[in-house]
């Protein structure tokens, strides 16, 4: 997942406005088209950024927030049965999802900064980011997700695959 055209093609100016912008309050914009490339553009670089700490790095030994371990058990004890290996949109997104993850969400308002922040999720955790393996969804479901996978040596195969071709 590299990219030569992220948030650094805007220089200094440009991240420091688009900065501005993301922190204005969303009643400020309406559906501003040039905020949500500037979103687009900022959920991109968390994945990238995230997609080559995975393969640089042994994923369990990672470490995603100070509440990682609260997160963890709230999420197994209530999503046990979830296949974190490789999700279905309908995991997140059909409406009885919704109605379970919405509470598991709010608990942690005011625990995990930005928790309810729009971030790209993968579908497969064996595979990249890509337009058929990325969902969208909150950054504590991302959260919850990925350091699943990362304590269950379920992202292992992305830092093997690097590791194999260094």
């Amino acid at each position: 997942m590299a990219s030569d055209n992220g948030l650094a093609s805007l220089g200094v100016e440009g991240a420091s406005a688009a900065a501005h912008a993301l922190s204005l309050p969303a009643e400020a914009y309406g559906n501003d088209p040039r905020l949500e490339v500037m979103w687009a553009m900022k959920a991109y670089n968390h994945a990238e950024v995230y997609f080559n700490l995975i393969s640089s790095v042994d994923p369990k030994f990672l470490k995603l927030t100070k509440q990682d371990d609260k997160i963890y058990s709230s999420f197994r004890e209530g999503f046990g049965e979830l296949d974190v290996k490789l999700l279905n949109a309908d995991d997140l997104k059909s409406d009885e999802a919704k109605e379970r993850w919405r509470p598991f969400c709010n608990q942690f308002e005011g625990v995990v900064e930005d928790f309810n922040y729009g971030t790209l999720l993968r579908l497969d955790c064996e595979k990249d980011y890509t337009e058929e393996n990325t969902i969208f969804a909150t950054r504590v479901q991302f959260f919850a997700i990925e350091i699943t996978r990362n304590r269950e040596g379920y992202n292992d195969a992305v830092y093997k695959a690097k590791c194999s071709k260094s």
